[in-house]
């Protein structure tokens, strides 16, 4: 039997993408692994799927000066002897890697033992830890057409646009399951999905509970506060949640809208809804700048609408809500004439034309 390594962590972003994969990998008769962070998300999720997993030392590295560089790079290097004792003991024919800081001991790791990988870039422009492993990988999986221009000459030749892969469970979910789950009645105001992903967004969440009484005179609202973030809020139609990890199909079918940050794999899954939403990207000063320009990108094909979190107030939130609910007609039209890749499939396309180059 085949076998794969899967990596990534840090954030659930970096881990869910590589468990859609799992259904495509066992039908092709892999024998999947995983590599992660001592510390992150991952191993919560990974065992959950049933995926045995390794849990190694990694660290931040920095494109700026911080004294923690120094015992990071110490935590990396013992990071890359630890994943180079489990690629040798399960001997792979591949390590799939899907970002984050985890991934370079790993793919470091693989490069020394042979063991050829591929590694997916979500965003549009690559993080550094992409940046860092592209030079020993083998293939270079893309989700926008725009990472090819942020790409070398030769990693671009090696490059492949695949689209970033969507769990097939999302598309299956109830709308009236995941209004029971809010505690909604089946009929009413419109429902509004709040979410700032696994680790919450604190400027959205207190924008949002400042708006609600305006909010709530023409909608229900769904809030996904992030870990540790529940205010304990009791108002009729409003429900408040930290993560929703099984019944999260059912959260998305319940909304008729969505305000969201712009990490990838949630736009392009609310792309593959057909969900109208408004994107407020994690700001430069808080980031590299990655999710901008995806939801540049979103806005520019008529996916969502835009809200920098510098110009959040409550008046322009609540503007944009409702902006968006009158145009939710064309925003979904025009998610439902967009070609989206079948990003499992040409993912899944990418690693058998690898494990066959392996086994010959």
């Amino acid at each position: 039997m085949k076998k794969i390594i899967l990596t990534g962590g840090g954030t659930a972003g970096h881990v869910v993408p590589n468990l859609a994969l799992l259904p495509a990998l066992r039908a092709a008769e892999f024998e999947i692994y995983y590599i992660g962070s001592e510390v992150g998300i991952e191993r919560e999720l990974v065992e959950a799927a049933g995926v045995p997993f390794y849990g190694i030392s990694s660290g931040k590295l920095r494109r700026y000066f911080d004294v923690k560089n120094i015992t990071d790079v110490a935590r990396v290097l013992r990071g890359i002897g630890e994943a180079r004792r489990v690629i040798g003991e399960i001997r792979p024919d591949l390590v799939f890697s899907k970002g984050g800081f985890v991934v370079v001991p790993v793919i470091l790791a693989a490069k020394m033992r042979g063991v050829p990988a591929i590694i997916h870039e979500s965003d549009i422009s690559p993080g550094l830890a992409n940046k860092i492993v592209m030079p020993f990988a083998e293939k270079i999986c893309a989700s926008f057409p725009e990472t090819l221009g942020f790409l070398s000459k030769k990693a671009r030749a090696r490059a492949v646009l695949t689209g970033t892969p969507i769990r097939e469970a999302v598309k299956t979910g109830d709308r009236f399951s995941g209004m029971r789950r809010a505690g909604f009645e089946a009929t009413g105001k419109p429902v509004l999905l709040v979410t700032g992903g696994s680790q919450g967004a604190a400027a959205i969440n207190a924008a949002v509970r400042e708006a609600l009484p305006e909010i709530l005179q023409n909608f229900r609202v769904i809030h996904l506060c992030g870990k540790g973030n529940l205010c304990g809020l009791s108002q009729e139609n409003y429900a408040e949640f930290e993560y929703v990890t099984d019944g999260m199909p059912d959260i998305f079918a319940a909304a008729d809208i969505v305000i969201s940050r712009a990490g990838a794999n949630t736009i392009f899954e609310l792309l593959a809804l057909k969900k109208p939403n408004l994107l407020i990207p994690l700001p430069r000063s808080q980031s590299r700048g990655d999710q901008i320009q995806n939801a540049e990108s979103f806005a520019r094909q008529g996916f969502s609408a835009v809200l920098p979190e510098e110009e959040m107030t409550v008046q322009t939130l609540c503007a944009e809500i409702f902006s968006l609910y009158n145009d939710r007609t064309a925003y979904a039209n025009a998610m439902s004439s967009h070609k989206t890749a079948d990003g499992i499939a040409e993912i899944m396309r990418v690693i058998n034309s690898q494990s066959a180059v392996k086994g010959r």
